[in-house]
């Protein structure tokens, strides 16, 4: 287990499969980012924690080994010296004293370890926020592009919707003269068959006429009247 309390709601395994899905990528990724600054502050405090105690027990494993080989030497002067009671003594303290050794020996390998272990974690966590941190810089300008585009999106949908594009509004215009055209056409051909009209009329009136007329002349004629 690691030696870390993990802090973070996402880890790098799952984040690349969240962003894509995200709807503020950039969001989350601060989110991950804080989260990831406070547990290196945290790794960092711990670490330094455990290099004061590594240092407490290394010390005290030295001195326990010092008074190790000092009574070991202790005991070799006084049996030299004919003291065999002392120099028994001293053999005694000095069993205590290696005893002890061996405990804060193990101890400080053990925190040794441990620190090893968590500066390892560190350099990972360290790693993580750099690369989480170059990953956020090119989100910023992915979305920084999108919001570009639906500007971009929005100016031309107002600019052409409801038919305000330029061609189509000379479309437009251009279907409204044809028609008014058409329509100037069409009354000049009523105008001009009307003139048309009235003049087969008058033709057809004056014909009738004058074979009225005709018919009249005859008709005196028989009568004895000279025109």
């Amino acid at each position: 287990m690691s030696i870390v309390r993990r802090i973070r709601d996402i880890t790098v395994a799952t984040l690349n499969e969240r962003l894509e899905k995200a709807e503020d990528p950039v969001r989350m990724i601060d989110q991950f980012l804080w989260s990831t600054r406070e547990e290196i502050i945290a790794a960092e405090k711990l670490y330094q924690q455990y290099m004061n105690h590594s240092g407490q027990l290394k010390s005290q494993w030295l001195s326990a080994e010092q008074q190790r080989e000092r009574r070991e030497q202790q005991a070799y002067t006084a049996l030299k010296a004919g003291e065999e009671s002392l120099a028994r003594m001293a053999l005694h303290e000095k069993a205590s004293c290696e005893e002890r050794s061996t405990q804060y020996r193990e101890l400080y390998e053990q925190s040794r370890q441990n620190t090893l272990d968590l500066e390892e974690q560190l350099r990972q966590l360290r790693s993580e926020y750099q690369t989480v941190y170059d990953k956020r810089e090119y989100y910023v300008a992915r979305m920084e592009s999108l919001k570009l585009q639906q500007r971009m999106n929005q100016r031309m949908q107002n600019g052409v919707g409801d038919g305000g594009h330029p061609g189509t509004v000379f479309r437009r215009m251009e279907d409204r003269i044809s028609d008014m055209e058409h329509e100037a056409r069409s009354l000049r051909d009523i105008r001009r068959a009307g003139t048309g009209l009235g003049d087969q009329i008058g033709r057809s009136v004056g014909s009738a006429i004058e074979q009225e007329l005709e018919e009249l002349k005859r008709k005196l004629k028989k009568e004895g009247w000279s025109s």
